[in-house]
């Protein structure tokens, strides 16, 4: 029937023979190929390989035998093999592209991979990181002594200066009320240098009174620990009253001062004397930006009774051990207060300095009555708002 069609009907056996000898031409080009690859391919190699099996590994790596080879044995020793005779995993070359006419000799250019894992500090500036370790840095304060002038600030910081764990600056900086402009990279080269877990402090009293002080301070670290020291406003005016009349002995007397009438007994509230002891006024401002829980206040009366009791419940509020105690303090009877047997960096005894402790001007006794009148109300109202009577009335 298919010799009807005319169709020429090609034995099996002929069909046969030519496929076989189709693949077998094609597996022969197919094993040329791949052997002239493996043994004329390290023009396009990055770098030579000594050993057949790694040549292979390196080329078929980069196609889609990539993930069968992982599992070879070849393969996965390759780079330690190579590493054996001299060769290095971190580095590569690079062949130039020649010039027309120039050599045919290769030049490898040596490009440095970016490890993995960051490389260790030299020597040298591991020794530079541990001495600055040791030796500290400057750093914006954790604690600041805010208040209140004549009210016992400065035994306050001299006596938490004997605390290991402290570091304060010595002067009133006067940052936030008077040089705020200069920025805090000033006001933090001021600061005594620290080590980690130790607290940096300073303490300017003015601070208090400063309307824009709470604020500026918030800005700076809303954590920041407030301390105030307290005292009887009456005590403290007369106070700040001595303290100015022995800088400046043509003033007015106290009682000239005080009044805005004497007849009527009319108190001047405009005088900072009398001002700063209005402490609820000046607590509002602060309790706008910093809740009580950041705000300590010390007795300046018990201060002076009881420094060491005092000077606990400041290193508690700072969280410290407490180690300024008992052992630190002797009372001066010449002075009136207490002095420091240890001292920060000294092992004989240290009072503060000749303008504390100096006798007060004789008030007459009817003006003091007055005053504790004016200021009653006032201290009345401080007790709630920091839930503790402080017993001045």
């Amino acid at each position: 029937m298919a010799s009807r069609l005319g169709v020429r009907v090609v034995p099996s056996s002929s069909r046969g023979t030519r496929r076989f000898f189709f693949i077998f031409t094609l597996s022969l080009s197919f094993t040329y190929l791949c052997y002239s690859l493996i043994f004329c391919g390290d023009s396009i190699m990055q770098k030579p390989l000594s050993f057949p099996e790694e040549r292979a590994c390196y080329l078929l790596q980069a196609g889609a035998a990539k993930r069968l080879l992982q599992r070879s044995q070849y393969c996965a020793n390759a780079e330690p093999r190579a590493a054996r005779h001299g060769g290095d995993a971190k580095r590569e070359q690079v062949q130039d592209k020649l010039p027309q006419g120039a050599s045919s000799e290769r030049r490898p250019i040596n490009r440095t991979v970016t490890p993995r894992a960051p490389a260790p500090l030299p020597q040298e500036r591991q020794r530079n990181s541990n001495a600055t370790s040791r030796v500290g840095s400057k750093r914006l304060p954790l604690a600041l002594i805010v208040g209140v002038k004549k009210g016992g600030t400065r035994a306050v910081l001299e006596f938490i200066r004997v605390h290991p764990d402290v570091r304060a600056l010595g002067t009133e900086p006067h940052f936030f009320d008077r040089h705020y402009e200069k920025g805090l990279q000033w006001y933090r080269n001021l600061m005594p240098k620290t080590l980690d877990g130790q607290i940096t402090m300073e303490k300017t009293p003015s601070y208090f009174v400063t309307r824009e002080a709470p604020k500026r301070i918030f800005t700076m670290a809303k954590d920041t620990k407030l301390i105030v020291v307290v005292r009887n406003p009456v005590t403290r005016a007369i106070s700040d009253y001595t303290q100015t009349l022995s800088k400046k002995p043509e003033i007015p007397t106290f009682e000239v001062l005080a009044f805005k009438n004497r007849t009527l007994g009319l108190i001047d509230a405009s005088w900072s004397a009398i001002r700063i002891g209005i402490y609820a006024l000046h607590l509002e401002n602060w309790l706008q930006f910093f809740p009580l829980s950041q705000i300590h206040f010390v007795s300046g009366e018990r201060l002076i009774i009881d420094p060491a009791g005092e000077m606990g419940k400041v290193q508690d509020f700072l969280g410290l051990k407490r180690i300024v105690t008992d052992k630190h303090f002797y009372f001066n009877k010449t002075k009136g207060f207490p002095c420091l047997k240890k001292p920060e960096s000294s092992s004989t005894p240290r009072c503060l300095g000749k303008s504390k402790g100096r006798t007060h001007v004789q008030i007459d006794s009817e003006v003091i009555e007055q005053l504790k009148e004016f200021y009653r109300p006032y201290n009345i109202k401080f007790y709630q708002m920091v839930g503790h009577d402080f017993r001045w009335d």
